[in-house]
């Protein structure tokens, strides 16, 4: 497996417990380490309502690939919708992995042997957030942990229609092996998407249907930034995931038109962010929140002091 630059980030929303998830999966994984901390200014604490000098957001990776922890509060709950499925090499690194993972957790499908694997499990963590175990055996491993993510309810049956949508998005995009139900296989219908494997940017991703009875779906405790060097990066992304029934929210989220949530960021935002100037981190923050869409150009004339951010709102 072999590193690469991601240009999309997995954020994963927790109730104050950022810092301690983040200890927690770096402890279980190899080539894992905590990265980027961007601590809470006074700017924004109606918002966030997190004291100041807290922990807003904690990088961290594993296994080499990174991932951002947010203490976002009680508002949003991981579900099973979005996944990550952790290949192993070997049974024994699936029992280790299973082992500590579950601690806490439920169990959404026991650690066992299946058709598709010798050893596989599916659970939740003491977090909530989902994880798939999974002995590989021959099958060779592009990427260690791979995001998943399983279309049910309203979304039942557009895997397919979103792996479609999201290859024509990225760059450096393909479809992979595809898995379809086949007949007899109900309450699934047959043609739509058992397990299909897909990539954006270089980065694996994975999606499937259920049309079992789940009472979750998608939602944004889980969402896909995306860093952008330029406005028009932005421009385009913000464009594309809001076409055709997406829905625009603050701070650079939105959410598609399958209900995935995404948030499309400028990367200097998180450079400005750690500034050791108070006063300049509180103004970029100060106009950030009230941002829906981000403007570079706004941030850097906030951050350099040459403009006000009473009245900047954007959409």
């Amino acid at each position: 497996m072999t590193t690469i630059k991601q240009k999309i980030t997995p954020n994963l929303w927790f109730d104050r417990q950022a810092e301690e998830a983040a200890k927690f999966y770096t402890s279980i994984f190899k080539n894992s380490k905590i990265g980027k901390i961007i601590h809470a200014s006074k700017a924004g604490f109606e918002i966030h309502g997190l004291p100041e000098g807290t922990v807003m957001t904690i990088e961290f990776e594993i296994e080499g690939q990174k991932f951002i922890a947010l203490n976002g509060g009680p508002l949003f709950k991981f579900t099973p919708a979005v996944s990550f499925l952790v290949a192993c090499n070997t049974k024994e690194e699936v029992d280790a992995v299973w082992g500590r993972l579950s601690e806490g957790g439920t169990a959404l499908m026991e650690l066992g042997e299946y058709p598709f694997s010798e050893k596989y499990g599916w659970t939740q963590d003491g977090y909530g957030l989902s994880w798939q175990v999974m002995f590989m055996g021959d099958r060779k491993m592009k990427q260690k942990i791979t995001p998943t993510l399983m279309f049910v309810g309203e979304q039942w049956g557009k895997a397919e229609a979103a792996i479609n949508f999201y290859t024509s998005v990225f760059n450096n995009a393909e479809i992979g092996d595809t898995l379809l139900y086949g007949k007899g296989e109900e309450p699934d219908k047959e043609g739509t998407i058992k397990h299909a494997s897909f990539t954006l940017e270089h980065q694996g991703f994975a999606a499937m249907d259920s049309a079992r009875k789940h009472n979750f779906t998608f939602n944004e405790a889980i969402s896909f930034m995306v860093e952008c060097g330029t406005q028009e990066e932005i421009d385009y992304y913000w464009e594309k995931f809001t076409a055709d029934g997406g829905q625009e929210s603050v701070c650079g989220w939105l959410k598609d038109q399958f209900g995935v949530s995404w948030q499309v960021a400028p990367t200097i935002l998180g450079e400005m962010l750690q500034d050791h100037d108070k006063e300049k981190v509180e103004r970029v923050t100060n106009a950030f929140l009230k941002m829906k869409k981000f403007d570079i150009g706004e941030l850097k004339k906030v951050y350099e002091g040459e403009q006000q951010t009473n009245n900047i709102v954007k959409s």
